[in-house]
């Protein structure tokens, strides 16, 4: 270091340690012609001492001599390089002149333009973005505008005022407006900025323009699909376009997401099913398909479509072992293939399991070899213990996994209370949680967890106190809203009260069926049998689970459509035999099947 001092201790000294290579450069005589270069001697040595300066951390100096070279040359690649310098410096302002300065040499230079808007929106100066911006439309190829048209919106999505920014997205794409060539994506993307800005039914009129002029164009199905969970004019429009030959797959992947989020299972299965028919050599839809069969209590479907996805995934291409393919951060195929792999053998455990063959569920566990894994493999086989009616050892596999990352301890407190919920021991879970809670205050997913236990154990107030504490740390939980308002009317207790609670869950998680399910139940409590009946009936064609099913009969039998009641209730029990609260409506009725 101390040498370094000496030899580049001073502008000067690099100035004349510069100088003197150069001029060795200018008396070397070549022996054969060359190519003549624009780097002539004085533009050496700038790039020489800039770089000098950036190497000793003077980027402020650096960037002086790096943007008189790049005016010199008008070389691109020097201003790119200018730019990277005032950045690592941290001065973002530096790098706008310099792009400035690059785009005034250079009018026409698409990067230079590009680099100047970019930075314009990092530092949020978006009354300086319409003429870059225009300038960039401008200047792109007639087959890049589209494109670049539909990602200025996302370009845009971090200004700090949306109203601004939409303003601005009107303002650069209204040329736009009219040509045949871009009329579609500049609607789309002035929908989206509607969008973001809080202007809802604005994107949706957007959207169905675009959608009116070109039904095939993927933007407006997009947009709608952002504005998800949301009013069925919406969804109409991703259904629409997916109804259409040909189409894009991951417009339907992302509805599937969607309905699986708002866990419209049967919904989401559906359109798996027409993605697998119709694109049979993906591998993931496969897999998706089998985890929502098995959410649907379909076993053995979801055993054929697993073991069609590892049977595609088999064939995909080899690639070499990854040497992170056991951390979930790691996106290379070979770690993509290797998760979505143990995936599988998991899921294929839990059919096995739930047809109740617990050997073949153990075989499939046995595949498994990824440290990530481990608390979800030892949880299955854990389970599996506990059917065979060794719960202790059950639990004691559960606390003896490893605890690798800081959340472990809580994820498998969770794993033993589940493990304790399927043996139908509410106590003790709820004890287990409770001590939990102790351990970690204020965790919203444990205090809800220990809500739903005490409930079982009928602490009905200590139950209303723990959701109330949820609700009091994120006044956005729908659950929390919904269990409690379920619970007041299932014990047919304060229902109005009961009916605001679940109203405010489906807000929050719109096309919820479970939340629908609860306010068709509080409906009924309250003598509103049609009502009822309509909302359980729609939460059941979106998610046929057992319970929704012991609901909607109920309904059914109490308006006289006892034949449609037997029909929904033997189709339950036929997925579902062993599940309570169906057992207890048909008791309670004197049904019998």
């Amino acid at each position: 270091m101390a040498g370094f001092k000496v030899c580049f201790g001073s502008k000067r000294r690099w100035v004349a340690a510069a100088a003197a290579i150069g001029a060795s450069c200018a008396m070397a005589q070549p022996t054969t012609p060359v190519a003549n270069s624009p780097l002539d001697g004085p533009l050496f040595l700038q790039l020489l001492i800039g770089e000098l300066e950036m190497s000793a951390g003077r980027a402020g100096e650096a960037y002086g001599w790096m943007l008189e070279a790049a005016r010199r040359s008008g070389d691109d690649g020097l201003y790119q390089r200018v730019i990277e310098i005032a950045l690592q410096g941290k001065a973002p302002a530096q790098a706008l002149a310099a792009a400035r300065a690059w785009r005034q040499a250079k009018p026409k230079s698409v990067e230079a333009i590009r680099f100047e808007s970019q930075l314009l929106l990092a530092l949020n100066r978006l009354d300086e973005l319409a003429v870059p911006l225009s300038a960039w439309l401008a200047e792109s190829s007639v087959v890049e505008r589209p494109a670049l048209i539909a990602a200025i919106p996302r370009l845009l999505q971090r200004a700090s005022d949306r109203k601004q920014a939409l303003a601005l997205v009107e303002r650069v794409l209204e040329p736009y407006r009219s040509d045949p060539g871009t009329r579609v994506p500049a609607l789309v993307a002035i929908g989206r900025a509607n969008f973001g800005a809080g202007n809802s039914a604005q994107a949706l009129d957007l959207a169905r323009q675009a959608q009116a002029i070109d039904p095939k164009a993927m933007g407006p199905a997009l947009l709608a699909l952002d504005m998800l969970p949301g009013a069925a004019e919406i969804e109409r429009l991703v259904t629409d376009y997916l109804a259409l030959p040909d189409t894009e797959p991951g417009v339907r992947l992302g509805y599937v997401r969607m309905l699986t989020q708002s866990q419209r299972y049967a919904d989401a299965s559906a359109q798996l099913e027409t993605l697998t028919r119709e694109r049979p050599q993906l591998a993931e839809p496969w897999l998706s398909l089998g985890a929502l069969r098995l959410e649907l209590k379909q076993p053995r479907e979801a055993e054929a479509a697993l073991m069609q996805f590892v049977e595609l995934a088999g064939k995909a291409e080899p690639t070499l072992p990854s040497p992170a393919a056991d951390n979930d951060d790691d996106d290379s195929p070979a770690a993509t293939k290797d998760r979505n792999l143990t995936q599988a053998w998991l899921l294929l455990a839990q059919a096995a399991e739930q047809r109740g063959d617990l050997k073949a569920a153990e075989t499939w566990l046995a595949r498994i070899d990824n440290p990530q894994r481990a608390l979800e493999v030892q949880s299955r086989k854990a389970s599996i213990l506990a059917r065979q009616g060794n719960l202790k050892e059950a639990r004691a596999l559960i606390q003896a996994v490893p605890e690798r990352q800081p959340d472990d301890a809580r994820a498998k407190l969770l794993a033993e209370a589940q493990l304790l919920r399927e043996a139908k021991r509410w106590r003790e879970a709820a004890d287990l949680l409770a001590d939990a809670n102790k351990r970690f205050k204020d965790d919203v997913d444990l205090i809800y967890e220990q809500a739903m236990a005490e409930e079982k154990v009928e602490r009905f107030p200590e139950m209303e106190r723990l959701l109330r504490r949820v609700i009091e740390l994120k006044p956005a939980h729908p659950h929390a809203h919904n269990a409690l308002g379920y619970s007041l009317a299932d014990r047919n207790q304060r229902l109005p009260e009961a009916r605001d609670l679940i109203r405010k869950a489906l807000d929050l998680s719109p096309g919820d069926p479970f939340i629908t399910d609860s306010l068709g139940w509080v409906e009924f409590r309250l003598g509103n049998r049609d009502e009822a009946a309509r909302l359980l009936r729609q939460a059941y064609r979106a998610r046929p689970d057992t319970e929704i099913a012991a609901h909607l009969g109920e309904v059914l039998w109490a308006i006289g459509e006892r034949d449609e009641a037997r029909r929904i209730w033997q189709d339950a029990r036929g997925r579902d035999a062993a599940n309570e609260v169906l057992r207890e409506t048909l008791a309670r009725l004197k049904v019998g099947l």
